[in-house]
């Protein structure tokens, strides 16, 4: 019984540290595990080059080199699509301040507040947000500052990874057992492949996605519709939530804009469309079943990975879990564990599930 209590209290106590290291490692981590799976997506690719007589070195930096003009690329429209925006910024702010005046006067009218006291509380209001402008705008220079250190991190990264990979991955066979040495190449192995299939699906799919929401969008004659269906595609990184949140992003640029109602419900009507065919056709079709992980310990992860990396955490829990599961499905000791991540339908689910109650409760 003391054995059993001091086991636990010992899994307890690890998991616990764990996660606080995670939290306050938080601003060293996030940029290596992207960096390395950006390297399990790219190393394919090195691996083809160098088959065909490539130096390691060159083979590294190519792929990368491309991923990084697709992104740059990628930025650019983006930066378009704004300035297009930014353009009808001023007929925009017309519209807003007519409303704005009509509900000026209405109050007037209806409470009895005269209009010149509305005046000197609008500018009491205005010194507060004058205030509040510049903190923000300080705020936002050390969050680009942030973003464009990490960005610059994760590239070096990822070619680093990928340049001594041979020799990351001799350090990690010699620190297991020798016995042992077989399954954790299984597992390496494994964790990159089904890695880079599901980045590569999952990029597949925000490709898609952009095209189905510019479809709809100029359809529906929404200004800044590629701009909006990118935004959208992009959150595609964070499941369940990210389509949603894209799609309440465009529904208030549209009221801004003085959208109508009619606007409204052709967006969410095409957020509807959109979902239901990924969630039904593209999905089994592009993304697969790579990261085989059941929806309950999938929102589980989001969730955990939100509190601990908050918006990078809920992007990088689907592959991480994934990897998780691969390990726990190698390793005798931890497969009722793979198990229970994984779907429900799987063959000898029940009796895999006896055997982790059975290991919890010794």
């Amino acid at each position: 019984m003391q054995a059993k209590i001091t086991r636990i209290a010992n899994i307890v106590t690890i998991a616990t540290l764990s996660v606080v290291a995670l939290y306050f490692a938080a601003s060293f981590l996030i940029p290596v595990v992207l960096a390395a799976l950006l390297a399990m997506l790219l190393v394919t690719v090195s691996d083809r080059l160098e088959k065909i007589g490539i130096n390691r070195a060159i083979a590294a930096l190519i792929p990368v080199l491309l991923f990084v003009c697709i992104a740059v690329v990628l930025g650019f429209i983006l930066s378009w699509q704004i300035n297009r925006l930014a353009e009808d910024f001023l007929e925009t702010k017309t519209q807003i301040t007519a409303k704005i005046d009509i509900i000026r006067k209405w109050i007037s009218d209806t409470i009895g507040i005269d209009p010149d006291i509305q005046n000197s509380m609008l500018q009491e209001q205005e010194k507060k947000a004058s205030t509040w402008a510049g903190t923000l705008f300080f705020n936002i220079i050390d969050t680009v500052s942030s973003v464009i250190v990490n960005a610059i991190l994760v590239v070096v990264y990822t070619y680093l990874l990928l340049f001594y990979r041979s020799h990351l991955k001799r350090f990690a066979l010699h620190i297991v057992p020798k016995d042992k040495r077989q399954h954790a190449d299984a597992i390496i192995r494994k964790s990159v492949t089904v890695s880079g299939r599901y980045l590569i699906g999952l990029f597949n799919m925000i490709a898609i996605l952009w095209i189905m929401y510019g479809i709809g969008f100029t359809l529906l004659g929404l200004e800044g519709a590629l701009f909006f269906a990118i935004i959208c595609g992009l959150l595609e990184i964070v499941p369940f939530f990210g389509n949603f949140v894209g799609n309440l992003i465009v529904i208030i640029s549209v009221l801004a804009q003085g959208g109508d109602g009619r606007m409204v419900l052709g967006i969410i009507f095409v957020y509807l469309t959109v979902q239901f065919l990924q969630t039904y056709i593209l999905e089994p079709l592009v993304v697969g079943q790579q990261v085989n992980i059941n929806p309950l310990f999938t929102i589980m992860a989001l969730v955990a990975g939100e509190l601990i990396w908050g918006i990078a955490g809920m992007a990088l829990a689907i592959p991480v879990i994934g990897i998780v599961k691969i390990a726990c499905d190698h390793i005798p000791s931890l497969q009722p564990w793979g198990t229970l991540l994984g779907p429900a339908h799987s063959k000898g689910n029940k009796t895999s599930l006896l055997r982790l109650f059975k290991r919890i409760s010794r």
